[in-house]
């Protein structure tokens, strides 16, 4: 198989998210680095929506993560809104294209049917575990004769369409960043290509649309370097140039181990960021920064970014994603860039729209006396991190571990504000979740930092939802003294499903593993 080290052809990358929740930090920060490399090379930059997982895709997040790239000033030059000579540049619209191709890599050999039932999987997962064997599929269903397998399957028997991988030898890749990896055949699975319900998985989709739309570069996140060889043998398989690949680093969390970056460590729904007031111009240099991108000042317009960006020049090493860097950058941009009229027509765009205030005002009227009880009420509303006192965590003479099961804030013998009463605190909050009305003060609290109940709080209206993720079960209380509650906060714990809700398993998790 013959390594693609260059491409000779113009310059053609794409981005590829799944709606299949809230826009992504990591989607921003590879469509930042592809945005890049197309721009500086005169290339054409595509977007394109993988939605072929049916059951959790949704049009709203395909439009929010749309949203999310054009406040970044992302721009695509071909994609779902704007067309393109290669539409549709939605999966789930290419359905026929992928079962075409499927139809040729079966008739050629390269491909088979698969009759396997979910129950002899599991058996034969759990048989190899036991032994220490390799984990992916047997290829028992290899041995099914084409004249058997085209009956069964017209019969009307479910099955999935998997690729022949060789049994021996060794695949040898090339990557514009790590130069040659060498991988054995015997290490990779027969991979599903087309599910039983019809429609492609990632792997034929992706190699599919990537020829068809004339990619010359991929650039991707390094999970999928792993997968790389069985990309590879797909275009061996219908005799097509494989692109240039570039596999970049993972964005890392900022702890002892630079663990990958995950929502129950730091926010990284784009959205988050730009609702609690970060600017899009602050968010996209600070992306560009994790790439290794050096020069006299780590402040930098895009269009900087890209007269001076080199994919081959970017580090290997994790970049970390640290949130207190991105404040003092955003800060800069706030101080350096913004005089008053732009600075005050920012605040009236992300703070005080019409929209946002007519939301407000229902729900804080009930309680107001003064004007000026405005700003206390509705603080909470705009803040990223709100203030909580650990001693109001106290409740009823429990221990953090009783308290946590039984549904109570800890003791204040337990050291309320420690990591154990942190921990016991945030489970109340974990557990209750789904009773909101139910939680009285001990509801109000990991909202707003105040024991009073303001209509707002009660409600739990959508303004309050990108932050309420961060306050009544993600990050919701503090860690060994720490009185924020926010993405400064160094507790963290699973986001919710919905705003406000966690499922019983969910909940049950939190409280038992005190």
């Amino acid at each position: 198989m013959k390594p693609n080290a260059t491409s000779s052809g113009p310059v053609r990358v794409r981005v590829a998210p799944s709606p299949t929740g809230d826009p992504h930090v990591g989607t921003a920060y590879q469509a930042l680095f592809n945005y890049a490399f197309a721009r500086s090379r005169s290339g054409r930059f595509i977007l394109r929506i993988e939605d072929t997982d049916q059951a959790r895709s949704s049009r709203d997040y395909e439009d929010a993560i749309l949203e999310s790239l054009r406040w970044l000033g992302l721009g695509w030059d071909e994609g779902p809104d704007v067309g393109g000579p290669h539409a549709p540049y939605r999966q789930s619209e290419r359905t026929e294209i992928y079962r075409e191709h499927v139809r040729q890599l079966v008739e050629a050999g390269h491909a088979y049917r698969c009759f396997c039932t979910r129950e002899r999987l599991e058996r034969m997962r759990a048989e190899n575990a036991g032994k220490k064997q390799f984990s992916g599929y047997d290829r028992h269903c290899r041995a099914v004769q084409p004249e058997e397998s085209s009956r069964r399957a017209a019969s009307g028997e479910p099955f999935v369409v998997r690729m022949k991988v060789p049994a021996s030898g060794e695949c040898v890749m090339w990557d514009l960043l790590r130069g040659e990896i060498r991988k054995e055949w015997e290490t990779v699975d027969d991979q599903v290509l087309l599910k039983s319900d019809g429609f492609p998985t990632y792997h034929l989709a992706n190699v599919v649309d990537d020829h068809l739309m004339g990619i010359s570069h991929v650039i991707r996140g390094e999970e999928w370097i792993s997968s790389l060889p069985k990309h590879l043998l797909l275009y061996e398989c219908f005799s097509w140039e494989p692109p240039v690949f570039c596999h970049l680093p993972l964005l890392r969390n900022n702890d002892a181990t630079r663990s990958k970056l995950s929502k129950r460590k730091n926010p990284t729904s784009i959205r988050y960021y730009r609702r609690a007031g970060f600017l899009p111009e602050a968010l996209v240099n600070f992306l560009g920064l994790m790439g290794g991108m050096s020069g006299p000042d780590e402040k930098f317009t895009l269009s900087e970014f890209v007269s001076r960006f080199r994919l081959e020049e970017v580090t290997l090493g994790g970049p970390v994603f640290d949130i207190q860097k991105l404040r003092w950058l955003n800060g800069r941009y706030i101080r350096e860039d913004y005089d008053a009229p732009r600075l005050r027509q920012a605040l009236e765009t992300w703070a005080l729209s019409p929209d946002t205030i007519e939301r407000i005002v229902p729900l804080v009227q009930p309680r107001l006396e003064t004007l000026s009880d405005w700003g206390y009420l509705t603080a909470f509303f705009f803040a990223d991190a709100v203030p909580l006192d650990p001693a109001k965590l106290q409740f009823k003479g429990k221990t953090a571990r009783g308290a946590a099961r039984s549904g109570e804030a800890p003791a204040q013998g337990e050291d309320a504000g420690g990591e154990r009463g942190a921990l016991a605190a945030r489970a109340l909050a974990v557990r209750r979740a789904p009773d909101v009305h139910d939680l009285g003060d001990r509801g109000t609290l990991p909202r707003t930092g105040r024991k009073d109940r303001p209509a707002a709080a009660r409600r739990d209206p959508p303004l309050l939802r990108p932050h309420h993720r961060r306050r009544g079960g993600a990050a919701a209380l503090p860690v060994d003294g720490d009185s924020r509650v926010g993405p400064r906060s160094r507790a963290a714990a699973p986001r919710h499903r919905r705003a406000g809700r966690l499922s019983r398993a969910q909940a049950r998790g939190v409280g038992e593993n005190l």
